[in-house]
């Protein structure tokens, strides 16, 4: 049985993709940091309807507790489908940015992503098989006002994505971003109304974490193994 590991498994977003990539027959490893109880109670209920899943909690911010935990994950074989979610938004128009709020969400996105996927390269090399989708932004195609900070962190991403995939495409690894945009979460909730979702989305609607899970199960795939480098957008058709 593949093994995937899903950071911020616990959001909206990330609690789908574990459900779909369970469902789809992985073992899948659901991070939190703050949210372990969700974590666990996401994981209890994968496993009460019959699929394989655990819950791990730690920092992706800090190095060197990331290395320890995963390197404790790894004792039991290779990560092979790992999907980069976690992710923080911390909004202020750029004059009024503190160096808190760039430092934070930088570090989340960016230097969590290092300090994950680094550990995590040479056992999937070794294997010869592997799925890195790292979870953008639209913000990180077109911008937006007041979020300087979160749409340079999924910028850089989209950067590190397609090199990445360069380097690992030789052993069958392949490296993709998705960028969605307006998504039902608690995170969108409180800003965009029904009125302003309908003006910005060609759609007319929010999109469901579900979709968002379905694209990432069918990147996670055998059927996906000729797509990497890639940056795919689902937005309604926002851009």
């Amino acid at each position: 049985m593949k093994r995937a590991l899903v950071t911020g498994g616990s959001g909206a977003i990330g609690a789908a993709i574990c459900r779909k990539l369970a469902e789809s027959g992985l073992h899948v490893i659901i991070h939190a940091n703050k949210n372990l109880a969700a974590a666990q109670s996401l994981s209890s209920s994968l496993c009460a309807a019959g699929h394989s899943a655990e819950a791990r909690q730690f920092d992706v911010c800090d190095g060197p507790a990331t290395q320890a935990a995963l390197e404790a994950i790894l004792e039991a074989g290779p990560i092979q489908v790992l999907v980069n979610n976690a992710g923080i938004h911390d909004d202020a128009v750029f004059p009024g940015m503190s160096r808190a709020q760039w430092d934070s969400v930088i570090d989340v996105s960016l230097n969590g992503f290092f300090n994950v996927t680094q550990p995590l390269t040479m056992p999937m090399i070794r294997s010869r098989w592997g799925r890195i989708i790292t979870i953008s932004s639209i913000a990180g195609i077109t911008g937006n006002r007041g979020q300087v900070n979160y749409a340079a962190a999924k910028g850089a991403l989209h950067a590190a994505t397609k090199s990445l995939a360069l380097e690992l495409a030789s052993r069958a690894i392949t490296v993709n971003a998705v960028a969605p945009g307006i998504i039902t979460s608690d995170m969108t909730e409180d800003v965009f109304d029904e009125a302003t979702i309908k003006q910005l989305v060609p759609m007319k609607r929010a999109g469901q974490p579900e979709e968002v899970a379905e694209l990432v199960a069918f990147l996670a795939s055998d059927a996906a193994a000729y797509i990497t480098g890639q940056v795919i957008s689902i937005n309604g058709g926002m851009v």
